[in-house]
């Protein structure tokens, strides 16, 4: 007989560690510190918090924080409240953020310090956003993040909401292959999958003794990965600072002996060609997981070098929280001839996930043919939060559609060999190339515009705009930046402009990004 008790709400993952170690350290974040016990009592309060505001299950929680214990404890008290949890990009504009609010209908939001202008622009967006929790500097209108703990009444033991295995839990932005941002809808259920999975195939054997480094936002993949840290009590810490710091991070590594950590190769890069990774010892790390962009090999060989068999490759989307293959530390070698470790793969499919190359048909390609990459499996996201197109054309034939290409090998390697969109990925972010391409061209006295992606020997790739000024007009490259600056987050931003005449067109008229990229490299412009 088929019931609605199909899942365990996430927030139990807490709630149980909490139980089982309360006087383990749980947090770290500068000199503060926080057990599990207490840590699990400031969840249950911002949850009790949300609930006497109106905001219930199913109700979106929107949150533009930088990494900090607000930004994780809000995590935990919207899975527990059986609210959803949306976070953002702190980087992104007050606009960018408005839209991500007003397509997600946010009923409440949690700002961190300084974003008090982001807070204006979603409420100005629309009707929806009844509450504005601050952390720290809270206006007339708003709630101070840690008043509103202090005057919550703790709730009951085991007051998690019960939920389904469909029932959404996070938001996870994604623009997919193509267009604006869209809300991709991470499960309780498919969730519960994912932290085993990344606890079976990612770091297995991970326990209480174990820490953990915090070095990328977690709005996206760090967040996913810190829920397998949770799950097992493993410690989590955060940096003391907004922006990257490899000695701090080094630091931190010796001193809470960490033993994994998620990051993107152009953070593992300057990570490991810091000379502070010479100073500290970090023979404590097991697994150092990258994902999100195209490694170099040169690179990937200098991590091994520096930090020895510990390097864990995946790749997946937003979409399939990650979960679409895996590079182990033992799959990873010096030995460009080595038969066990496949130079150049992004490895072989996750547990309990089925990956498939297919023709433009749908239909199952050979080891060496390269097509759409193609996935399916529990990791799989339940859709585009109120865009049915997008999900038609997503999960065609029942698979989901990356939009990547690759080739499998004999044994089941999966090799990324291309896109099969403009998007591309500059230092782990992903960039879409049209919406950079509307802001441009509202720069006054541009009249068309390009952007592609380029090689970049730090950050993957990063974009190059071609722009056509305007009859009688003079368009430099440091107007068309300057304009950029309040428009677009700074990772979307093209490093490099140059004016042409016109863009190369096709026979049909219209402006193919490979002609683009051709005409870039026959005249030298790159990085």
């Amino acid at each position: 007989m088929a019931g609605s008790a199909t899942a365990m709400n996430l927030g139990r993952l807490l709630t149980q560690t909490a139980r089982r170690l309360p006087g383990r350290a749980a947090l770290v974040w500068g000199e503060r510190r926080w057990t599990w016990a207490e840590l699990d009592a400031r969840v249950d309060r911002l949850a009790a918090a949300l609930r006497a505001r109106g905001v219930g299950k199913g109700d979106r929680v929107l949150v533009h924080s930088r990494n900090s214990n607000a930004m994780f404890e809000s995590q935990w008290a919207c899975f527990k409240a059986g609210a959803v949890w949306v976070p953002t990009n702190f980087r992104l504009t007050p606009p960018e953020v408005a839209y991500l609010a007003a397509t997600s209908r946010a009923r409440a939001m949690l700002r961190d310090r300084g974003f008090a202008a982001h807070a204006d622009a979603v409420r100005a967006a629309g009707p929806w956003c009844e509450q504005v929790l601050a952390v720290g500097d809270a206006r007339p209108g708003e709630v101070d993040y840690e008043d509103a703990l202090a005057d919550a009444d703790p709730p009951s033991p085991d007051h998690e909401a019960d939920v389904e295995y469909a029932d959404p839990a996070w938001f996870f932005f994604t623009s997919g292959t193509t267009g604006r941002p869209k809300a991709a809808v991470l499960t309780h259920g498919q969730l519960a999958f994912v932290v085993t999975n990344h606890l079976a195939d990612l770091f297995p054997g991970t326990t209480e003794r174990d820490a953990s480094l915090v070095v990328a936002p977690l709005s996206h993949g760090a967040g996913i990965h810190q829920l397998g840290q949770v799950a097992r009590g493993a410690r989590t810490v955060l940096l003391p600072a907004e922006r990257l710091d490899p000695e701090a991070a080094w630091r931190l590594v010796e001193e809470h002996r960490v033993s994994n950590m998620f990051t993107v190769p152009t953070i593992l890069s300057a990570l490991v060609e810091h000379p502070a990774v010479e100073r500290h010892d970090h023979s404590s790390l097991r697994h150092v997981i990258y994902a999100g962009a195209p490694m170099y090999r040169a690179d990937q060989k200098r991590a091994l070098e520096r930090l020895g068999p510990c390097l864990v490759q995946y790749f997946g989307l937003g979409e399939v929280t990650g979960n679409i293959t895996a590079l182990r530390p033992d799959q990873h070698s010096l030995d460009d001839t080595d038969p066990d470790c496949p130079v150049g793969s992004v490895g072989a499919p996750r547990t309990g996930m089925d990956v498939a190359i297919l023709d433009s048909g749908g239909r199952r390609l050979p080891p060496g043919e390269t097509g759409e990459i193609c996935v399916r499996g529990p990791a799989v996201f339940a859709g585009y939060f109120e865009n049915p197109e997008a999900n038609v054309k997503a999960f065609a034939g029942n698979w989901f559609h990356t939009g990547d290409l690759g080739h499998l090998d004999a044994r089941g390697f999966l090799y990324v060999t291309g896109r099969a969109s403009d998007m591309f990925i500059s230092g782990g972010s992903n960039v879409y190339p049209r919406e950079v391409e509307e802001a441009v061209l509202t720069c006054p006295g541009v009249a068309e515009c390009a952007v592609v992606g380029m090689p970049h020997p730090r950050w993957g790739e990063a974009g190059i705009a071609a722009v056509v000024p305007q009859p009688g007009a003079a368009v430099g490259e440091a107007a068309v930046l300057a304009h950029l600056q309040d428009r677009l987050a700074r990772y979307k931003h093209p490093l490099r402009v140059v004016v042409w005449d016109a863009l190369p067109r096709s026979g049909y008229g219209k402006v193919p990004k490979a002609m683009v990229r051709e005409r870039l490299d026959a005249e030298g412009v790159g990085f």
